[in-house]
Order: structure tokens, then C-alpha cells, then sequence
């Protein structure tokens, strides 16, 4: 599908008014404008208070956003992993999103403020993560959330963030999940790139050079690109793991990683939904104001949601 119009304008404000690339800045100045450049949803989300708190980590205290969605519970829990390539990325900028998705899900809500590379590299995140999901899972009835119906999700990197607490959950004892949501997931290192990589690592947003940048930062070396941890799409077994619903965009540079780590998970007999958003670009469900498509995403995410947290779909 060829882009839009609309979405030929979009690129073209990006290109003309975006500034430098993320990869041409220091680490914090390239944190403050991906902040500043996220977009707010167009849906005023009524909730019940949203609180800040700090639990216990592997290495300090683990900042958490927790959103209740109005009702009396107890509420599915969904924790939520922000993208940012490892390095960018915060509770603030995402804000917006969540208060979005507890209010079309109707789930409960807790945002992860994990640690970013180059100050905390690899397995740092991921252990935050992991760590985050154990802590809801235990205070989930004083939440009034069920812990028995726990979907982990989350966007690029979140998404590589979330399919790697689910692979991790697995290995080492729980608890068990309901499902694991990944929106436009990193499961691969750049090494050997992919088609999408090639056709759409320049010119839609994401770039290839970005991505690179945001690898360099997270790795210690190279090497640990073949963890599973790090890059899922090279774990030798994907089976026994959660359901999941996995959505991409026709033009990112992280398609084709996506969609093989979803096709993986069908064969290995999980429960797995692919859905391409054709004509979109990477982030495209941040743009919920400009585009049908966001929509649409959000509605297909909020209704699988529902599916397999609902009693029967549990395990």
C-alpha cells in the first residue's frame, strides 16, 4: 500500500521541522525532545487517580504509574513497558498513552519507569521488568486487580521488553501470564539486516541509523545480541509461552522481526495473532488524532484484551 497523503505530510513536517535525529545528540538532550515529540491522544480518558509509587528492584527502587480504570474490580492487570529504543523513553511520555489504554481496556494499568542504557546496560531492563511483573502479580488483590489475569505489554522496545518477561517468566517459575501484547516489538539485533530494515531504514521515522544507535547503547558487546534476553527471536523454544497479539506497520524498519517472532510463536503452538497496519509507520498508534488506522489498532487491542483476560480464557 502506498502512504497517504496525510502520512507523506507527517514525514515531511518530521523531515522539515523534527531537528536532528536522536542518534546526532547527547543521551539527555535526545531524552528531553522524544518526550517533548510524543504525541497526546485525542481521548480525554476519565480514571480514578493516578499514583506514583517506587517498589523494590534488583538494584534500587523501580519508579511505577499506576492507573485504576473507573468500577469496582477487581480489574485485569496489564503492565505496561514504554518504548525508546532502551535509552529514551519515561512514564511522562507515556502517559498519555496509558491513561488511553486503561480507559479502552478497562484493565489496570501499571507503567514501568525501567532502567535506560548507557548508564544501566543490558540485562538491566529486562530484570526491572521482570522484577515490576513479579511485584504486580503479588499486590494485585490490594490493587483490586486479579493476579490470576496478567497481560505483559509493550511498544518497540517495550515490546522486546514484555516478550522477554514472558520468556523469562517461563524459565523461571512464574507466575504465570494471560497474554503478552507486543506493538511494533525489537525481537532481533540489526545484524544481518532484514528486508524491512533495507526498505524502510530511511525516510519513515524510525530509522536504521536510530536503531543502531540505540543497540550500541544497550549491549555491553555484540555478542550478547545472541541472548535471548536480549534479541527473542534467537531463543531456541518459544512454546509454553502466553498468547499474544502482535502488531506491526507496513513501513517500519522493525516489520519483518516482528512478524517472524509472531509466526515463530504459531508454529511453536502459541496462541499467537498477527496484525500489519498497511500504509503505517512505526509509532503510528501514538497518532490516534490523525490516522483511522491508530483507531483501529487501539479497538484490536483493547477487544483482545478483553478475550483473554475474561475468566474462561485463563489458564
Amino acid at each position: 500500500m502506498t502512504l497517504s497523503l496525510k502520512m507523506r505530510a507527517l514525514l515531511f513536517a518530521i523531515h522539515l521541522f523534527g531537528g536532528k535525529p536522536l542518534n546526532q545528540r547527547p543521551v539527555a538532550a535526545a531524552r528531553r525532545v522524544s518526550d517533548a515529540q510524543m504525541p497526546k491522544s485525542r481521548v480525554v480518558a476519565r480514571l480514578a487517580p493516578v499514583s506514583n509509587c517506587a517498589i523494590p528492584g534488583p538494584d534500587g527502587e523501580i519508579p511505577v504509574r499506576i492507573y485504576t480504570p473507573q468500577g469496582e474490580g477487581p480489574f485485569a492487570l496489564l503492565i505496561f513497558f514504554h518504548g525508546g529504543g532502551f535509552v529514551v523513553g519515561s512514564l511522562d511520555g507515556y502517559d498519555s498513552f496509558c491513561r488511553t489504554l486503561c480507559h479502552a481496556s478497562g484493565c489496570l494499568v501499571i507503567s514501568v519507569g525501567y532502567r535506560l542504557a548507557p548508564e544501566h546496560k543490558f540485562p538491566a531492563a529486562t530484570d526491572d521488568c521482570l522484577a515490576a511483573t513479579r511485584w504486580a502479580v503479588e499486590h494485585a488483590v490490594e490493587l483490586h486487580a486479579d493476579p490470576q489475569r496478567c497481560v505483559v505489554a509493550g511498544d518497540s522496545a517495550g515490546g522486546n521488553l514484555a516478550a522477554v518477561t514472558a520468556l523469562r517468566l517461563r524459565e523461571q517459575g512464574g507466575p504465570c501470564l494471560s497474554g503478552q501484547l507486543l506493538i511494533y516489538p525489537v525481537t532481533d539485533y540489526y545484524l544481518p539486516p532484514t528486508p524491512s530494515y533495507l526498505t524502510n531504514g530511511r525516510g519513515y521515522w524510525l530509522t536504521r541509523e536510530l536503531m543502531i544507535w540505540f543497540w550500541d547503547h544497550y549491549l555491553n558487546d555484540a555478542a550478547e545480541a545472541d541472548h535471548p534476553f536480549a534479541a527473542p527471536l534467537r531463543a531456541s523454544d518459544l512454546s509454553r509461552l502466553p498468547p499474544a497479539l502482535v502488531i506491526t506497520a507496513e513501513y517500519d524498519p522493525l516489520r519483518d522481526e516482528g512478524e517472524r517472532y509472531a509466526q515463530r510463536l504459531q508454529q511453536a503452538g502459541v496462541p499467537t495473532r498477527l496484525s500489519r497496519y498497511d500504509g503505517m509507520i512505526h509509532g503510528f498508534l501514538m497518532l490516534d488524532g490523525l490516522f483511522v488506522e491508530s483507531r483501529q489498532a487501539l479497538d484490536e487491542m483493547t477487544a483482545w484484551l478483553k478475550q483473554v483476560t475474561t475468566p474462561a480464557c485463563v489458564a
